[in-house]
């Protein structure tokens, strides 16, 4: 099995069945027998190509001089991997479209070999950058999209995150010093993240792991040059994998005053925040609920507690209609959301997006935070958390449902980060992988009154 072959069977799984192209990739490689190299050979294929999807699209269609719907799909994925390796990889234009055009012969047959070399070949007489140079609309928030490889709506939607967490009236922007900013902030999307490693608390420590660098931020994490599964901890079940950003919306909540009590996590899947919140509730004296709406995504949260011999129970159910009674101290409401704040570790969502998906989620959003300030007890703290920096998605959510219930007090989030530099945003949080080198994970930390209220 060849890496390009991995690589395109791979990509058909992402275009054609909307699977995540890390999770496809990971298990392809389980089985496809490649040594190191074309591992990382086949990775590159498949992460740089997804990320410049949109981008080679473009390119292919001006290319080709027709209609991205009138190729095979089968054919348009060939195409998009020959495009990386002729504009991205910088690979010799021979060996890239000859490798191509036999990749063509062996997954969809002889017939389309003529199509694929001829489109290829167009594609190599230029280099990228001056395939963009004519393809790059006059204003500015179009053109820097196109450049860092996103569509404008995403470029768009983080205008109004920057203006408004630099205090900007958007419609003055952007401004040069903000456009840099727009700029750096979309190519941070484009650097491939290393993975965090995280302890689970009472378990563990950072400085138990094997070659390792504690994180900047978290306390719980640190990264290695190994792999998490040479890790000794990821093993025994006493660490695992998340993203600094996720770690600390989890260690806010943990950190914020709220009363004695057991703690929620209401949208645990797959399990990270839950393992991490699990142990630091542990370590108060009390015990964890943790809950995911889909069987085979609580599967996983039980997976990840259970190294942990008490303390914790996990429970398939829906959060916008809970099963469980009593009110907890401290509630985890990480809701589902377009996942726009972790373009480095899933770069096909950027073009699988669209703004029908903000509308869509908005209502669930705002479902699921009554429901957990619902389930709050008197005095207790929700955290309101999304991977997500789109306005729809956070300040205008937690507005919404602070406006029905003005009883409800809004805590200045950042206090519970007082380490964590630039992120306050008015009363929330709003991290940034081009600041803190973490996903752009949005906190809003709210207090239930007290009955004496």
């Amino acid at each position: 099995m060849s890496a390009r072959r991995v690589a395109f069977d791979v990509l058909r799984q992402v275009t054609a069945d909307d699977a995540y192209a890390n999770l496809a990739l990971a298990k392809r490689l389980a089985t496809a027998g490649l040594d190191a190299r074309d591992a990382g050979l086949a990775t590159e294929l498949v992460s740089g190509t997804c990320r410049l999807m949109g981008t080679y699209d473009k390119i292919i269609e001006a290319a080709a001089g027709r209609k991205l719907s009138t190729l095979q799909p089968a054919v348009l994925d060939l195409l998009r991997l020959g495009c990386h390796q002729l504009l991205s990889m910088g690979m010799a234009k021979h060996a890239a479209v000859g490798e191509t055009v036999n990749l063509a012969r062996e997954t969809v047959g002889q017939r389309v070999t003529g199509l694929v070399n001829a489109v290829l070949r167009k594609v190599a007489r230029k280099t990228l950058l001056e395939w963009l140079q004519p393809l790059t609309p006059r204003e500015q928030v179009g053109a820097t999209a196109l450049h860092s490889h996103h569509p404008r709506w995403i470029a768009q939607s983080y205008v109004e995150a920057l203006a408004w967490q630099r205090g900007v009236n958007p419609r003055d922007f952007p401004g040069q010093e903000l456009l840099v900013e727009l700029a750096t902030a979309l190519s941070a999307n484009n650097d491939a993240p290393r993975p965090t490693l995280v302890v689970r608390p009472g378990l563990a420590e950072p400085s138990d792991f094997d070659d390792a660098t504690p994180t900047r931020f978290s306390r719980f994490g640190a990264t290695s040059t190994r792999t998490p599964a040479e890790q000794p901890l990821v093993r025994d079940g006493k660490a695992g994998v998340q993203d600094e950003g996720s770690q600390l919306v989890a260690w806010a909540l943990a950190n914020t005053a709220a009363p004695e009590g057991p703690w929620l996590d209401m949208c645990a899947g797959p399990g990270g925040k839950a393992a991490l919140l699990a142990g630091l509730a542990r370590e108060s004296g009390t015990w964890l609920l943790a809950s995911e709406a889909q069987e085979h995504r609580a599967r996983l949260v039980r997976n990840a507690l259970s190294a942990y011999p008490d303390g914790w129970q996990a429970m398939a159910g829906d959060g916008t209609r809970p099963a469980w009674r009593g009110a907890f101290a401290r509630v985890m409401a990480d809701v589902p959301c377009t996942g726009l704040g972790a373009l480095r570790r899933r770069p096909e969502s950027r073009w699988r997006r669209s703004p029908n998906d903000i509308e869509a989620l908005g209502e669930l959003q705002r479902e699921l935070l009554r429901s957990a300030l619902d389930s709050a007890a008197p005095g207790g703290v929700v955290a309101y958390v999304t991977c997500s920096p789109h306005r729809a998605e956070t300040v205008e959510v937690v507005d919404d449902v602070v406006r029905e219930r003005p009883e409800v007090i809004r805590l200045r989030a950042a206090d519970s980060l007082p380490d964590v530099p630039d992120c306050a945003v008015g009363d929330y949080v709003q991290l940034w992988p081009h600041i803190h080198g973490t996903d752009a994970m949005f906190l809003a930390l709210l207090r239930v009154p007290t009955d004496a209220s």
